[in-house]
């Protein structure tokens, strides 16, 4: 009988250990700014590609 008693009192406080819910952490989020990279240090490239090719357009006739 003392063994049943200890063996329930056991499995009393092994289920009540485990009893409720998972609920995920409340993490908060980490928000990281960056500068993005402009296209403005490579504007001469597309106003001389445009003169090359219509200099060599010009040189066709």
């Amino acid at each position: 009988m003392k063994k049943t008693a200890i063996a329930a009192a056991i499995a009393m406080t092994a289920t009540s250990a485990t009893a409720g819910a998972y609920s995920d952490p409340i993490v908060d989020p980490v928000i990281i700014i960056e500068d993005a990279a402009s296209s403005s240090s490579h504007s001469w490239l597309v106003p001389a590609v445009f003169l090359l090719i219509l200099f060599a357009s010009m040189k066709t006739y």
